[in-house]
């Protein structure tokens, strides 16, 4: 037989699908026909890393970006949407560097326990949810991410929670930078309930 056209083994498989999307998850290996076993022998083996509940990386991949811990909580979080300040961060609008990821899932979902991704859940629902969402690829994973207009709104309505100087912030950035419109930001006020609130702060801009 010749051993050029030998089927890789699972083993193989996997480290080839680490190699190609950096981060890797038992529940997509499952759905490829892969058993997650071979995830932990690749770990003991000293290949893969666990970085998550079901999340695994190479020891020494090159391909982790700045966004490596977005890709592991939406992975791990499959219905989150990145959000507040893990979202002004991937943005680029705010100077502040959040050491837990922001993720908005519904308010019926099940909130998830995780040990190794710190998460920050917010509960959403209605179109406040599902209005905003921007798809991005990072690292071969699909990231879901809201639009700056629908974080900047999403900051003045949970200032309570990151800060009213956070949100002035992420306004005079993406205003300065052109990164989204006064018609867009009173769009996603109208749709969260915080046009009253931002009226002021919006007027000054103009």
């Amino acid at each position: 037989m010749n051993q050029s056209s030998k089927k890789p083994s699972k083993g193989d498989r996997v480290l080839a699908i680490a190699r190609e999307r950096g981060v890797i998850s038992a529940r997509k290996l499952s759905a490829k026909g892969i058993h997650r076993e071979y995830l932990r022998r690749l770990e003991n083996k000293g290949l893969l890393v666990r970085t998550g509940r079901g999340i695994y990386s190479l020891t020494d991949s090159q391909q982790l970006t700045e966004n490596h811990s977005l890709v592991e909580a939406s992975e791990r979080v499959p219905h989150g949407i990145i959000c507040l300040l893990s979202a002004l961060r991937f943005h680029n609008i705010t100077t502040q560097a959040p050491f837990e990821v922001w993720l908005a899932i519904d308010q019926k979902a099940r909130r998830t326990k995780e040990e190794i991704i710190p998460l920050r859940i917010i509960y959403m629902s209605g179109e406040a949810r599902t209005a905003g969402i921007e798809e991005h690829q990072v690292e071969g994973v699909t990231l879901r991410v809201y639009s700056i207009a629908k974080t900047i709104v999403d900051c003045f309505k949970y200032r309570n929670k990151i800060g009213l100087d956070v949100a002035l912030e992420a306004l005079r950035e993406s205003w300065l930078h052109q990164a989204c419109t006064m018609d867009e930001l009173w769009h996603y006020g109208k749709i969260c309930r915080v046009n009253n609130v931002m009226r002021p702060y919006l007027e000054s801009l103009t």
